[in-house]
């Protein structure tokens, strides 16, 4: 057998394996709350996740993974499991939610797809709000980018690189196999690696001590190097990745400089390498086998999107105080330090929102415009300029127009009904968000948008049918239940509108009893 290098991290892993392990449902209390704030929007840091809350664990109670005689699980329970490991990573914080950096990494990642012959499943990519250097595939599609690794990345083939690299541990069922193999010891410790995972993302000062103890406690060491890709799996993943990068009209010498940058990075850490150092070693035989992929392939120049920089831009105004954030993008284009005029004028224009300096912000926004092309982000954010001075009819108009000529742009989607609720429209904003779920029917924000356009008309079926949806996208089902049960005893809505909570809060019942069978329902 090839020998096992350090290869993926335990966040990786636990967070495949946290398909098994249901989110602590959300106090009823709460429930109100949750449909009456707002999704995020610009100038807002992503908030820190909160304290983890895991469920206890029956020790003999495994869930069924399939026969181990099985070479990989079926599509279906890929899916299913990564499925549920992103609603986990939602509920502890993982899961950014900026509609415009996701909406650019599923275009990118795409991208890299629609060039590939070998992908037969969806795909999924989202931001993770994390400064740490990280990426990481799920089963079933789901591939996560810290904003950390985004910002590292000096241009987009670097970061397709990375995408194509991850892509390509999907394709190839590496995460699967890894879970097939070692599913038996891996369960057994899943409760101590999940608390490990969700703790080391917490910023208390007892976080250390939770993770200590729980790796101690879990005997995380020796499951770590169980978990481990094989050197193989990461070789596969380089020469397929290239291909797909080279399929997709990007530099592919971007592969091996990319590692470079890693590879250096360890010299300035002092041993405390990055995140994605550890889960993907990079060594000088993968680094000279991707320089001789590239010295074999005729140069190509790859000119980045605008997208590439104004995401940059945008996750860079959330770094640190927004004093601060104003400061570095004034010293930027005072300096003329910056590798796209525009993204550094919109991401000032970005830090001056998160600085509530209104007056500047539309001063600001007026030079982007001069200068900018037509781009969804910058409509998006010159409605957010007019809505936090309070010209809320301007910004309703403004987000009107840029819908027509971006429809698809979820930004805008989001912003959209939230103006409308604002200006107390909650009928044409209800109208609006049921002809967008009918687009996007599992999209979380939009079923909390429509339970607060719902709210605002009194209407309980149908505010509570959409909260409890919006609960079950973020992995909390028994929350889920409690707001069906809440619809179906409302009253208020028409008969096909009861049936559809009745079907729904069958379904959910169930869900949560195949968890408590498997023993990971939360007790109590």
């Amino acid at each position: 057998m090839p020998r096992r290098s350090p290869r993926r991290a335990i966040a990786l892993v636990v967070a495949s394996a946290l398909a098994l392990a249901p989110v602590a449902p959300v106090p009823l209390a709460q429930a109100a709350d949750a449909a009456s704030s707002r999704t995020p929007v610009y100038g807002v840091t992503p908030p820190a996740p909160p304290a983890p809350v895991l469920p206890p664990v029956a020790p003999n109670a495994l869930p069924d993974l399939g026969d181990a005689s099985q070479a990989l699980l079926s599509p279906a329970q890929e899916r299913k499991l990564g499925e549920a490991a992103v609603q986990q990573l939602r509920a502890a914080g993982g899961w950014m939610n900026d509609p415009e950096v996701n909406d650019y990494l599923n275009e990118l990642g795409h991208r890299l797809i629609a060039a590939s012959k070998d992908v037969k499943s969806d795909f999924e990519f989202f931001a993770v709000p994390d400064p740490g250097i990280n990426a990481f595939a799920l089963p079933g599609g789901y591939v996560g980018v810290n904003t950390g690794l985004i910002l590292l990345a000096q241009n987009e083939s670097e970061l397709a690189a990375v995408l194509a690299h991850e892509i390509t541990h999907v394709t190839q069922h590496h995460v699967a196999r890894m879970i097939e193999g070692q599913k038996d010891s891996m369960l057994m410790t899943l409760a101590g690696l999940a608390l490990a995972l969700l703790a080391a993302r917490s910023s208390s000062a007892a976080s250390g001590d939770i993770v200590q103890g729980a790796l101690m406690a879990s005997q995380a060491a020796a499951i770590q190097s169980q978990l481990n890709f094989t050197r193989d799996n990461e070789y596969e993943a380089d020469r397929i990745g290239f291909q797909r990068l080279d399929a997709a009209g990007f530099d592919v010498t971007a592969m091996a400089t990319f590692m470079e940058r890693l590879q250096r990075a360890v010299r300035f850490t002092e041993g405390n390498a990055p995140n994605y150092l550890r889960t993907h070693p990079v060594t000088y035989d993968r680094i000279a086998e991707a320089q001789a992929r590239a010295q074999n392939h005729p140069y190509r120049q790859h000119a980045d999107s605008l997208d590439f920089h104004m995401v940059r831009a945008l996750l860079r105004s959330y770094v640190g105080d927004a004093r601060d954030a104003v400061a570095y993008f004034d010293d930027a284009l005072a300096e003329h330090k910056y590798n796209n005029e525009i993204a550094a004028h919109y991401g000032l224009v970005a830090s001056l929102l998160r600085a509530k300096d209104m007056a500047r912000a539309r001063k600001e926004l007026a030079k982007l415009e001069q200068m900018a092309p037509p781009h969804p982000m910058v409509e998006a954010i010159a409605g957010h300029v007019l809505l936090d001075s309070g010209d809320l009819p301007g910004a309703i108009k403004r987000f009107e127009t840029a819908l027509a000529r971006y429809p698809a742009k979820m930004q805008l989607v989001y912003d959209y009904p939230d103006a409308l609720i604002q200006a107390n429209r909650f009928a044409d904003a209800a109208a609006f968000t049921e002809r967008q779920i009918d687009r996007f029917p599992h999209d979380g924000p939009l079923h909390q948008i429509a339970a607060r356009a719902y709210a605002g008309l009194n209407k309980q079926l149908m505010q509570h049918r959409h909260l409890g949806e919006y609960y079950a996208w973020q992995g909390d089902l028994k929350g889920a239940v409690t707001q069906f049960e809440l619809a179906a005893k409302a009253n208020d809505g028409d008969f096909y509108q009861a049936s559809v909570v009745d079907t729904r809060l069958r379904a959910l019942r169930r869900e949560v009893a195949e968890q408590q069978k498997t023993g990971f329902a939360k007790q109590g």
